[in-house]
C-alpha cells in the first residue's frame, strides 16, 4: 500500500454524491441495527422461544436469496437511485408498522415476523442498486478509499446501533422503532438530493438467461471468480461468530459482559483498520495483500480457538476484524472495477447470494461440527481450513496472486 499517491482520503468527501451516499448508508445502517436488536428482544419477550428467534433469521434469509437475481436485473435496467428510494420507502413504512404494532398489537409474534419479512424484502430489493451505485460516484483511483470509508461508518453503526437500540428499548419499543423510522426518513431525504446521472440502456426482458448473466460473467472472468469464491469458502470455513456464547461461557468463563465484548471486538478491529485503509491506496502487490489478509483471518481464528485468556481472545478477534476489513475492501473494489457498469447489478446480486449463503451455512457448519467434536477443535479446523483455501486459491488463480493494482485499467496505465 502507498499513502503518498492518489487522492487524499479527506478529499473524497468533496464529491457531493459520495457524501450523500455515505450519509444515507450510515443512517439506514443505524436504523437496521436498532430494529434488529429491538425486534429480537421483543419477540423473545413475547415467546421465550429460541426457535422464534431463528425465524427472524429465516425471514431475512429467504428474501435475500429469492429476490437477489431479479433485483440485480432491475439495477442494471433502471435508475438505481429510484430503486434505492423505493426500497427505503418500504423500510420506512415497515418501521412505522412496528411502531403501530407496539401500541395496538404488542403481543402478536406473527405480525412482528410479517413486518420483518416485508422489511427484508425491501432490503433485498434495494441491495444490488445500492452496491452498484458507489462506483458511479467516485473516480476509480479512489474507489477503495471510498469503500473503506463507507465501511468504517457502517462498522461504527454495528457497534453503536445495538447499544442505542438497547437504551431506547428500555424506555419503550415504540421509541426504538420511532428513532429507526426517523433515521430512515433522513436517509430518504438525503438520497433524494444525491446527484446521479442514469444512462438508460436497451431494455432486456427478465429471462433466465438475463437473470443468470451475472453468474455467467463471474465464471468467465477468472479474477472475479477467484475473488468471490475465495470469500465464499473462507467465510464458510473460518467463521466463529456463532460459537462466541460457547467460548464466553465454557472456555473463557466470563459472563454476559464478556460475550458483549467478544461480539464487539471484530467490529472494533474493522473500524480501526478501515480508518487506516481509507487514508491509503493499493498500488503494489494487491493480490498478495488480499491473500495475506485472508490467511491472517485464518491464523487469528486459530489463535482465538486455542486461547484461554480473555485479553488474548479479544486481541485475536480485533485482528480477525482488521484482516477481514482489508481483504473485504480489496475484494469488493476488484469486483466493482472488473465489472462493466451495465453488469454491476447482476454481478453484485450473485455476490450477495454467495455472501449471505456462506454466512448462514458457515454458522450452521460450525455449529454442527462443534456439537460433534467441541467448539475448540471445530474452530481450529475452520481456521486451518481457511489457510488451506488460501494456498489452493493462490495456485488455482495465479493471475490473481500476481495482480498489482485493484483495476485492470490501472495496470494498463502503469505499464
Amino acid at each position: 500500500m502507498d499513502s503518498s499517491s492518489g487522492e487524499p482520503s479527506s478529499r473524497i468527501f468533496h464529491h457531493t454524491g459520495f457524501r450523500a451516499y455515505v450519509t444515507a448508508q450510515t443512517c439506514s445502517s443505524l436504523s437496521f441495527q436498532i430494529i434488529s436488536l429491538a425486534v429480537s428482544w421483543q419477540l423473545y419477550s413475547m415467546t421465550h422461544s429460541a426457535f422464534m428467534l431463528g425465524m427472524i433469521g429465516l425471514m431475512q434469509f429467504v428474501p435475500s436469496v429469492l429476490l437477489a437475481l431479479p433485483a440485480g436485473h432491475l439495477a442494471d435496467q433502471y435508475n438505481r437511485k429510484s430503486l434505492i428510494l423505493g426500497g427505503q420507502s418500504v423500510e420506512f413504512l415497515a418501521a412505522i408498522g412496528l411502531i403501530l404494532m407496539s401500541f395496538l398489537m404488542p403481543g402478536s409474534a406473527v405480525l412482528l415476523l410479517s413486518l420483518v419479512f416485508i422489511f427484508s424484502l425491501a432490503r433485498a430489493f434495494e441491495g444490488p442498486s445500492m452496491t452498484s451505485l458507489l462506483p458511479a460516484l467516485l473516480p476509480a483511483s479512489v474507489l477503495s478509499k471510498g469503500m473503506a470509508t463507507n465501511q468504517v461508518f457502517r462498522e461504527a453503526m454495528v457497534i453503536a446501533g445495538p447499544m442505542a437500540g438497547g437504551l431506547l428499548y428500555v424506555v419503550s419499543p415504540a421509541l426504538a422503532y420511532g428513532t429507526a423510522a426517523v433515521c430512515y426518513l433522513i436517509s430518504l431525504l438525503v438520497m433524494m438530493r444525491l446527484k446521479y446521472q442514469h444512462e438508460p440502456l436497451k431494455p432486456l426482458p427478465m429471462t433466465l438467461r438475463n437473470l443468470f448473466a451475472g453468474l455467467d460473467f463471474i465464471v468467465k472472468r477468472k479474477d472475479v471468480l477467484g475473488v468471490i469464491s475465495l470469500d465464499l469458502f473462507a467465510v464458510l470455513l473460518g467463521g466463529v461468530t456463532a460459537l462466541l456464547p460457547v467460548f464466553a461461557h465454557d472456555v473463557l468463563h466470563t459472563g454476559a459482559w464478556g460475550l458483549g465484548a467478544l461480539r464487539a471486538a471484530p467490529s472494533v478491529g474493522a473500524l480501526v483498520t478501515g480508518i487506516w485503509v481509507s487514508r491509503n491506496s493499493f498500488h503494489r502487490h494487491t493480490g498478495l495483500i488480499m491473500f495475506g489478509c485472508v490467511a491472517g483471518f485464518g491464523v487469528a481464528t486459530v489463535v482465538f480457538a486455542l486461547s484461554h485468556n480473555v485479553v488474548l481472545s479479544l486481541l485475536a478477534l480485533v485482528a480477525l476484524g482488521g484482516f477481514d476489513m482489508v481483504s473485504m475492501v480489496i475484494r469488493g473494489a476488484m469486483v466493482q472495477l472488473d465489472t462493466p457498469d451495465a453488469m454491476r447489478g447482476r454481478v453484485n446480486a450473485v455476490n450477495s447470494i454467495f455472501i449471505n449463503t456462506s454466512n448462514q451455512l458457515g454458522e450452521f457448519e460450525t455449529g454442527v461440527l462443534a456439537s460433534a467434536i467441541g467448539a475448540v477443535p471445530a474452530s481450529v479446523i475452520g481456521g486451518v481450513g481457511t489457510l488451506v483455501v488460501v494456498g489452493l486459491w493462490m495456485v488455482m488463480f495465479p493471475q490473481l496472486r500476481r495482480r498489482q493494482q485493484l483495476s485492470h485499467s490501472e495496470m494498463t496505465e502503469n505499464v
